[in-house]
This record gives structure tokens, C-alpha cells and sequence, in this order.
């Protein structure tokens, strides 16, 4: 496999809507062999999205305020905060009192493919 190499400045956002059509916040995406690495925006008021999947999730919140629930826990996290979420655990953010959006990272093991072949597809529409 070869280095990739680019600037996430480069990488455009990708809105995202729940299945209401409500803005839930927006994304970019890096993925590699075995992982994938995810930056999302959320704003206050965003829908909520309790969700589970088989995957090892690793959230770091670079910037804002937030709730973030997982297995019927709440955890209040700000910028520099982690959270290790278990596979199969339920889990979601809640951004309501932020004084500015929420940047949240995660990272997922193993490689999220769904997410990787979803942005591909958005970026190469984007430059037309």
C-alpha cells in the first residue's frame, strides 16, 4: 500500500440529513486499509441519533460543549475530551448549550466502508 497524502482544507463538507430531511451537521472523511477517520460538525438543536453499530469508535472533541450518551450514560465532554465506545454500545451526541459548534473526531476500526465509498462519490460530484 502507498502513503496517501492530501490537506484536509482541501476536503470538502458533506451535509447530512436524518431520514425527516433534518440537517444533523456536516462532515469530511479520511480513510485508509484498516480505518477511518471522520470529522463532524454539530451545531445546537441538531437532531439527536441514538445508533449502535459492530464497529470500535474513538470520539475526540476538538472543539465546543457537549453531552455525549453511551449505553443510557451521560458524559458532559469539551474540547480535548475522548471516549472509547465499545462495539455494539448505543451512543450519541447532544450538542444544546455549545458556544460554538461542536468539531467532533472519530475514528473507527476497522475501516468503515459504507462511510468511505459514500464520500468518494460525494468528492468526485463535487468537482464537476
Amino acid at each position: 500500500m502507498e502513503a496517501k497524502v492530501g490537506n484536509f482544507e482541501d476536503l470538502k463538507w458533506l451535509e447530512k440529513f436524518n431520514a425527516k430531511g433534518e440537517y444533523r451537521g456536516r462532515k469530511k472523511l479520511i480513510t485508509g486499509e484498516m480505518a477511518t477517520l471522520q470529522i463532524m460538525e454539530f451545531c445546537n438543536g441538531h437532531p439527536l441519533h441514538p445508533h449502535s453499530h459492530s464497529y470500535e469508535q474513538i470520539a475526540i472533541i476538538t472543539q465546543g460543549v457537549c453531552d455525549f450518551y453511551c449505553d443510557g450514560k451521560k458524559y458532559r465532554l469539551g474540547a480535548g475530551s475522548y471516549m472509547v465506545i465499545p462495539p455494539n454500545a448505543e451512543h450519541y451526541i447532544c450538542v444544546h448549550d455549545s458556544p460554538v459548534p461542536v468539531i467532533n473526531l472519530d475514528v473507527f476500526i476497522p475501516k468503515r466502508e459504507e462511510y468511505a465509498e459514500e464520500y468518494e462519490k460525494f468528492m468526485a460530484e463535487s468537482k464537476g
